[in-house]
This record gives structure tokens, C-alpha cells and sequence, in this order.
């Protein structure tokens, strides 16, 4: 099979990332860490202008009724620009998990997220925190294996140090109820498992354009910085290690879009591509940070200088919806299953 994107993914992957890249500028970010929410309420409106809010609410709630593959290049955009935003927790996470709950949590809420009106994030046991719990109107809580819906007036919020200022984190304590409660089982688990590889995807894309971020500083540094009277960009050892850091980064991205895929259609590898995704993602990620504050070198430590921002994300986002360790356990625990897990097209022989 063949996989390759649309013109009108294309396109607004483009119409993304030329906005963020007005709107979402290091001197924009920095300034946000002195206000009160960290969040730009006048971005976040743009953003659902664009139509990016409502790209996974479906059409009878006021969205655009698309899919994770339509999501993956834009989540992408938003890890090249550190959008401190909630993309991750709200569109990509929150909002799928009401549509496949449905009913009037769905009529409720759906429109809002659309709208961008509302803000949602969703508490998972794979994580100790919650991403922006301070701003969301709408948590979405796991407790004993049930699923609980709790507006922000409701809950206790205690925020947690992160090394990311862009990230807010909190813990979150309520109090479970039947008017809370709104999966249980068997229900439950099939939505939270689903809401995990979401998680894990979303970030996945956003760490490949951090990956790529961080090199193309590191790039643009190793022009500038002189050494024994020659830009440092020149010597060949410095190549070798940025030309590494780009093939990782080459490879983790198609694999990021093989598990768009297999998330929008639900397909049986869903689990071993996600996880494989968010590894490899990772990998290159984590790779591009050291290898950047390397080029840098001293002056890559300081608080003036932008990189900065994209390493503590890749380092934050690296642990966030599952850990390499985690996801590589997923793995090996399919790979080690009696039956071996099928492809496009494919089905692995004995």
C-alpha cells in the first residue's frame, strides 16, 4: 500500500504552520510565562477560527468530522513552534474520547470544544499529572478503572513543579459519583486504552517537529559560530552528528503517520504502531536536544538563548503518555505473542 497525504492535508498543514509561525513566536511564548494562565486565550481562538479545534468533533456537533490522519501534520506544526497551548489535551485527547462517549455529554460539550468556547484535558493513570487542568472546563478522570466526567468548580487542583514553563501540570482530586460516572467495565477500559494511544500519538507527532526544530537551530548556529576563523557548520564532525539526528528524525515521521493511520481505522496493529511511533519519535527527539546543546555548546545552557524551549518540551513530552521503557514493553509484548501482528498487506509467516 501506498500511503500519501491530500492536497487539502497538505494544505492546512501549510495554512498551520505559516499561522504559528506569526503568532507563535519565542518572544510570544516568553511572555505568557509571567501571566496568569500561561495560555493565550486570543491564540486558542484563532486556532478554532481555523477550523483545528473541531477537526475530530463530528459534523452534527458543529465540527469538521475528520480523523487522525487530518490531525497528525498539524499536531506536527505545533511541536515545530512550542505551542504551549492545549492542542494535545483538548483536540487531539479530550475531544475524541466525548465524541466516543456520546450522548448529552457529547450534545453538552462537543459544540464548545469546537468553537473553541470550552477547553477539556483528560486524566489517564499512565500519567501522574494533568496537562493544563487550570484552564479546561471539562475533566475527563480515570478513577478505579472508571471513566467520570467533572466540570473545573467541582475538582481540587494542586499544581506540580515541571521544567517546562510553558506546561502547566496539576493533580486533581474529586470526589467519583453517579453523576459523574460515565463509563464502567469493559466500556471503560476499550475508551481509556484508546484515549492512551491517542495520547502517545499526539505527542509522537509534536515530538518529530520538535526533533526537527532543534535541528534546524542547531543548523542555523553552526552557520553563524566562528572557530579557528571558520564557521563551525564546516567541520565535519559536527555534520556527522546532525546528519544522524535527521535520519532519526526521517524515520520516526512515517512512522508517526502509520499510526495516524491505524488509530482513524482502528486497525489491529493500533497498539504496536502507536507504541512504536512514540519510541521512535522520542528517540529522535531526545537525540536532537543533546545534539543541539552540544553544537552550542555553553552558551546552549543559558536562559537568554530560544533552544531552551523545544529540549525541556522533548524532554517533557518523552515522558508524558507512556515512557520509551513503557511503550518498548508493548512492543515486545506483541512481538512476543504467538500470533505475529499484521501489516498493510502483510501477515508475518513462521
Amino acid at each position: 500500500m501506498r500511503f500519501t497525504f491530500e492536497e487539502d492535508q497538505l494544505m492546512f498543514q501549510t495554512s498551520v504552520r505559516d499561522f504559528l509561525a506569526n503568532e507563535c513566536t519565542p518572544e510570544h511564548i516568553r511572555a505568557l510565562w509571567d501571566s496568569e494562565t500561561g495560555r493565550s486565550t486570543e491564540r486558542w481562538q484563532k486556532l478554532a477560527d481555523m477550523g483545528l479545534l473541531g477537526v475530530m468533533v463530528p459534523e452534527a456537533h458543529g465540527g469538521l468530522g475528520m480523523n487522525e490522519i487530518d490531525l497528525v501534520l498539524p499536531l506536527e506544526e505545533t511541536g515545530v513552534a512550542a505551542l504551549p497551548e492545549p492542542i494535545i489535551e483538548s483536540a487531539a485527547v479530550a475531544t475524541p474520547l466525548v465524541a466516543d462517549i456520546g450522548g448529552a455529554l457529547a450534545d453538552q460539550w462537543l459544540p464548545k470544544l469546537a468553537t473553541g468556547d470550552a477547553i477539556a484535558t483528560v486524566g489517564h493513570s499512565i500519567n501522574p499529572t494533568i496537562a493544563d487542568a487550570h484552564i479546561a472546563d471539562l475533566l475527563l478522570l480515570e478513577r478505579n478503572g472508571e471513566l467520570h466526567a467533572v466540570e473545573r468548580a467541582s475538582a481540587a487542583l494542586t499544581e506540580q513543579p515541571a521544567s517546562d514553563f510553558s506546561r502547566k501540570l496539576f493533580t486533581v482530586d474529586f470526589t467519583p459519583s453517579d453523576a459523574t460516572r460515565v463509563a464502567t467495565g469493559d466500556e471503560s477500559t476499550a475508551l481509556l486504552d484508546r484515549t492512551l494511544d491517542r495520547g502517545a500519538l499526539a505527542t509522537s507527532a509534536q515530538l518529530v517537529g520538535i526533533g526537527q526544530k532543534l535541528v534546524d537551530l542547531a543548523v542555523e548556529y553552526s552557520k553563524e559560530r566562528q572557530q579557528f576563523g571558520k564557521a563551525i557548520g564546516t567541520f565535519q564532525a559536527l555534520k556527522h552528528h546532525l546528519a544522524s539526528v535527521q535520519v532519526k528524525i526521517e524515520f520516526a515521521r512515517p512512522s508517526v503517520y502509520r499510526a495516524a493511520h491505524s488509530l482513524a481505522c482502528d486497525g489491529p496493529t493500533r497498539a504496536v504502531d502507536v507504541s512504536q511511533a512514540k519510541t521512535m519519535a522520542a528517540d529522535a527527539a531526545v537525540l536532537a536536544a543533546k545534539t543541539a546543546l552540544q553544537i552550542h555548546g555553553a552558551i546552549g545552557y543559558t536562559w537568554e538563548v530560544d533552544l531552551h524551549m523545544w529540549m525541556k518540551r522533548a524532554w517533557a513530552l518523552d515522558a508524558a503518555w507512556g515512557t520509551r521503557l513503557w511503550h518498548r514493553a508493548r512492543i515486545a509484548e506483541r512481538v512476543l505473542a504467538d500470533a505475529p501482528a499484521p501489516s498493510f498487506g502483510f501477515e508475518g509467516r513462521s
